[in-house]
């Protein structure tokens, strides 16, 4: 299950259709506790994942800022550093 929703707004090119079905996917299945559905609650589930991918279109429509636009590659391999130096190895401890 996903631990994080990645921030989809302001990039050129802005966010996909697919990118924010996942998105709303990753956020249904945190608040759910649970990655896939019973059969007694898929239709809720997936309900939920078409309304939280419709709202969050519309926001990211509707919001509007001065700042330029971020590259996605460069966000990417900034968070790639930023897990690099939290999840460094550790040596063994110094005596």
């Amino acid at each position: 299950m996903c631990r994080n929703i990645k921030t989809l707004y302001n990039f050129d090119p802005p966010a996909t259709d697919d990118e924010i079905h996942a998105a709303a996917l990753q956020y249904v299945r945190k608040i759910a506790g649970f990655a896939s559905p019973s059969a007694a609650n898929e239709a809720a589930f997936n309900r939920a994942v078409v309304e939280i991918e419709r709202t969050s279109s519309e926001l990211l429509r509707s919001l509007v800022t001065a700042a330029p636009p971020k590259n996605r590659e460069a966000e990417a391999a900034k968070a790639q550093a930023r897990a690099e130096k939290r999840f460094r190895p550790t040596g063994p401890p110094e005596r």
